[in-house]
């Protein structure tokens, strides 16, 4: 397995952001991670990416406890703003390529070419939605065996969001990432999904393979997170 959470818990101070959670998640696929806010997405990218440790239990990635080190070999993209602000876009992407010896430049080239960024620009002048578009290439450009993304399309425009969420397919290497998306836009990532994993208020709920429940259910991922967080 690529990724294994042990019976993790993690608290904050006197709350539970995740309770006891166990999942195994496989190399070469794309997984949704869904629930209401609060249900624990953020927290469960954060321990993957040893930005924050389980208060009980372990979690494993490529057969290795999860500490800082593992930044090597995990891509997080937050669903926060991380730039300096008086970069040109080339100056950030200059930046990665130090910070990550997995950086590939011609990905970064072939990536910002895609999502129309001037690299002269100042990242001060980009609206927010080309400031989300900088995200994506600078995750999308390193070769990271996981590849995590909060939110990644949030503030992008909705006329040009399908196109890059279908072209995220080929900057992916199914051989050897696996992917894991937390986001409210559902509908237009569906088609990309491999498996959904559902949380609710820290608690694991399930994880689905996203044709079983086309086929054996008839539930898009839509209809069957409404079914499943009614209550």
């Amino acid at each position: 397995m690529m990724i294994e959470f042990q019976s993790v818990t993690k608290n904050y101070g006197g709350d539970e952001g995740l309770s006891n959670i166990n999942i195994s998640l496989e190399k070469g696929k794309i997984y949704g991670l869904l629930g209401p806010n609060g249900s624990g997405k953020s927290t469960t990218l954060k321990l993957i990416a040893g930005l924050a440790y389980p208060s009980k239990g372990k979690v494993i990635v490529n057969g290795k406890t999860v500490n800082r080190k593992i930044a090597s070999e995990v891509v997080y993209l937050t669903e926060v703003d991380m730039f300096y602000p008086s970069f040109k876009v080339k100056d950030m992407i200059s930046y990665y390529q130090t910070q990550f010896s997995d950086f590939s430049l011609n990905k970064a080239d072939e990536l910002l070419s895609f999502m129309n960024l001037e690299p002269e620009r100042k990242i001060k002048h980009l609206s927010k939605g080309n400031r989300g578009r900088l995200k994506l290439v600078l995750a999308l450009s390193r070769t990271a065996s996981v590849v995590l993304l909060d939110e990644p399309f949030s503030g992008l425009d909705p006329m040009v969001r399908d196109s890059i969420v279908k072209s995220l397919l080929s900057y992916i290497d199914f051989n050897n990432q696996t992917v894991i998306i937390a986001t409210h836009e559902i509908d237009e990532i569906e088609p990309l999904l491999d498996e959904v994993i559902a949380l609710r208020e820290g608690e694991f709920i399930g994880k689905f393979n996203v044709e079983d429940l086309r086929e054996k259910e008839g539930l898009s991922i839509i209809d069957w997170m409404k079914q499943t967080f009614k209550e």
